[in-house]
């Protein structure tokens, strides 16, 4: 199987895929489901040799940590489930280190959770990592770190998590593997009736009821099939389609590529663009960096805003807050998410990029990066 040539994957650059306990764990011994997890490394691996990245959302630690500690077969407390994620996370990696190993793809474990995609200093530093780890060709292995999460600061399931990794990664796709092949007009499972739906262009009330009401049992693990259009807005605002699929099928990334059924949610944007409208209309700026003529013209063209081109800075901000940037004649030429706070950036305002580290001990690179900033028409 040649993956990666047609269908929604073959059309993607950067694809994250989210794993379910389910899949990942063998109900009757509690271990690692080792066929499944070498039959979709073999094919996720046939995508990164056509050129794609691949990032994995992965559950199943709680549960492995659960048949380590010997806390199967009953109902666990708080500290119990975190001790269980704790015992298991070594597992898990394990598993997808030993699946991956004979296609010669390294992996990497990131543990994350709400704040590391809800602030935006910390997600600056998340999807800085994602970005060196893909650039070395290694697969990263996303999970909620259960051990240390409480309440305020969980996803509450991993289709939701999944779906922040994807804005952060600025994915163009991210699938879903369920445990029912995508969205249907009612429950297939309680109605012969019911309809498959392969395509969404818009998540409208309509569609949110099917996954509310009649779909709201479809999804393993927490989630469900609403969840699973809860991420799917989350996504598409974000400019990544959304597909959910069959994830128990042998080989389901290849059975996507034959054309087995599924839900395709269309992105509303592209990822790039939807990012750009995100810093450009959904943040509140905090400070001030006035550039000169040079830099004000090099933003135009897609360059990033280097220190030396900056006269002057206003704040308070922090590292990974909104600012506003205007030329010297009081123009607002665009916006974007500064990499120092006010302090350093005062103290290296006019300097080659070569000498910021010699000022500061540190380099975060340019003041604000291209890929950050909103250029005014």
């Amino acid at each position: 199987m040649n993956l990666g040539v047609g269908g929604p994957l073959g059309q993607a650059r950067r694809i994250v895929f989210k794993v379910g306990s389910a899949l990942l764990v063998d109900a009757a011994t509690g271990a690692a489901n080792r066929a499944w997890l070498e039959a979709f490394c073999a094919d996720a691996a046939a995508l990164r040799a056509a050129g794609k990245q691949v990032v994995v959302v992965s559950s199943g630690a709680g549960a492995l940590g659960r048949r380590r500690l010997g806390l199967s077969g009953r109902k666990i407390t708080l500290p119990e489930k975190q001790a269980a994620a704790a015992a298991g996370q070594s597992l898990l990696m394990r598993a997808w280190e030993e699946a991956f190993e004979p296609h010669g793809v390294g992996v990497a474990q990131i543990l994350m959770t709400r704040d590391d995609t809800e602030t935006r200093r910390r997600w600056l530093n998340a999807r800085a990592t994602v970005e060196t780890l893909l650039s070395l060709g290694v697969v990263p292995v996303v999970n909620e770190n259960d051990t240390v999460a409480t309440e305020e600061i969980r996803y509450g399931d991993n289709d939701r998590l999944a779906a922040r990794v994807a804005q952060l990664a600025g994915a163009d796709l991210l699938v879903l593997l369920s445990d029912i092949d995508g969205l249907y007009t009612a429950d297939p499972r309680r109605d012969p009736s019911a309809t498959h739906i392969p395509r969404v262009s818009e998540i409208t009330p309509q569609i949110a009821a099917m996954a509310e009401g009649a779909n709201a049992a479809a999804g393993v693990g927490t989630g469900g099939m609403a969840t699973k259009i809860a991420a799917a807005r989350i996504a598409r605002a974000a400019g990544c389609a959304t597909l959910i699929t069959l994830g128990s099928r042998p080989r389901p990334l290849a059975a996507i590529e034959e054309g087995a059924p599924a839900t395709l949610i269309e992105a509303a944007a592209s990822p790039a663009a939807a990012y750009k409208a995100w810093i450009a209309g959904s943040l509140a700026p905090q400070g001030w960096v006035t550039v000169d003529a040079g830099a004000a013209a090099a933003l135009k063209t897609g360059k990033s805003l280097l220190s030396a081109g900056v006269r002057a800075v206003e704040g308070p901000f922090e590292k990974g807050d909104a600012v506003r940037v205007r030329d010297e004649i009081g123009r607002e030429v665009a916006r974007g998410l500064v990499r120092y706070d006010s302090a350093d950036a005062l103290r290296i305002a006019g300097l080659r990029s070569d000498a910021i580290e010699a000022e500061l001990g540190f380099t975060e690179g340019p003041m604000i990066h291209a890929d950050d900033l909103a250029v005014n028409s």
